[in-house]
């Protein structure tokens, strides 16, 4: 059984999500990461184009006792096009992105992700986002990934999505070693929860993401973001409530945020996005605090944690 850090840094930020970081600025972020002891690193070729594998590729070159994770299922092509890309990051549009969950997909997708990593090889494989194409993803991608776990070529093989029903499918269905939930067990969202009870009984770990919403567990004002768009204003006033009794514990909303996904037995990890040196360092400083027992009974008691969390 691969053996999984408590804490990883997802790389889609270096890959210019939202907007750019320079290469500099990207290195930066992933040696700060490593400097505060993170050795679990997260990418997929969806993120900037390849950008971010590049990028964490050559940041990990030369270094060893690392878990490393990619993802398949979108094969980049070259593109004629002459835009910017269109699906959230700053980059020249000058791949797409084309869906495919095939054998042959898979297989072209994992060496094409070594090419731009140039490393030797990933630990760790998740299908990504198969939302619209459960079928071919249950019955092709997962086979191809379970053989190459049975080769050696991969340590462990997983799912990862930003809804639970789907991945649920894939717990009861095959034989997963993780899955990686995006936003759907946080301080604001737990209905990933029968997915994460799901999942330990069965023995497959939770890597938990998207741990702020994309922002609003982070900022809690009108400015903040969950799920990638303007929060609405009931989820505003929660996450208030929320940071408000967080303070009366002297724990910050944030570290709140980080702290509760690993509540749950199935959780092996969370994994925190960075784009600077800074945010890496002050998502460290949070997680060595420790949130206390308290904290969680009164937020409790105030209906402010659902499903009995």
């Amino acid at each position: 059984m691969i053996a999984l850090p408590r804490v990883g840094l997802g790389a889609a930020p270096i890959g210019n999500l939202f907007s750019a970081v320079t290469d500099e600025q990207a290195r930066a972020t992933v040696d700060a990461a490593w400097e505060s002891g993170v050795r679990l690193f997260d990418t997929a070729p969806h993120y900037g184009l390849g950008l971010s594998e590049r990028r964490l590729g050559a940041a990990l070159r030369g270094r060893s006792g690392y878990v490393l994770s990619t993802k398949v299922g979108r094969l980049l092509v070259p593109s004629s096009s002459v835009r910017r890309d269109t699906q959230g990051f700053d980059v020249p549009g000058d791949f797409e992105r084309v869906w495919d969950f095939s054998r042959d997909g898979v297989l072209r997708s994992l060496e094409e992700s070594l090419e731009r990593l140039g490393l030797p090889g990933v630990d760790l494989a998740l299908i990504h986002d198969p939302d619209d194409h459960l079928d071919q993803a249950l019955s092709e991608a997962y086979p191809a990934l379970a053989e190459l776990r049975s080769q050696g070529v991969v340590k462990a093989i997983g799912v990862g999505m930003n809804q639970w029903r789907a991945p649920l499918r894939f717990v009861r269905e095959t034989d997963l070693d993780v899955v990686m939930l995006a936003g759907r067990h946080t301080l604001l969202d737990q209905s990933g929860l029968p997915l994460l009870d799901a999942c330990a009984a069965r023995g497959v770990r939770v890597l938990a993401a998207g741990v702020f919403n994309s922002g609003l567990l982070a900022t809690p004002d009108p400015s903040g973001t969950f799920d990638y768009a303007p929060a609405p204003p009931e989820l505003l006033d929660r996450a208030r409530r929320i940071a408000s009794v967080c303070a009366a514990h002297g724990v910050t909303l944030p570290q709140a945020a980080m702290a509760f996904p690993l509540l749950h037995p199935a959780t092996a990890a969370i994994v925190l996005g960075a784009r600077s040196p800074g945010e890496v360092r002050t998502n460290a400083a949070s997680m060595e605090r420790p949130v206390p027992g308290a904290l969680w009974s009164e937020l409790r008691a105030e209906g402010l944690l659902h499903e009995g969390r």
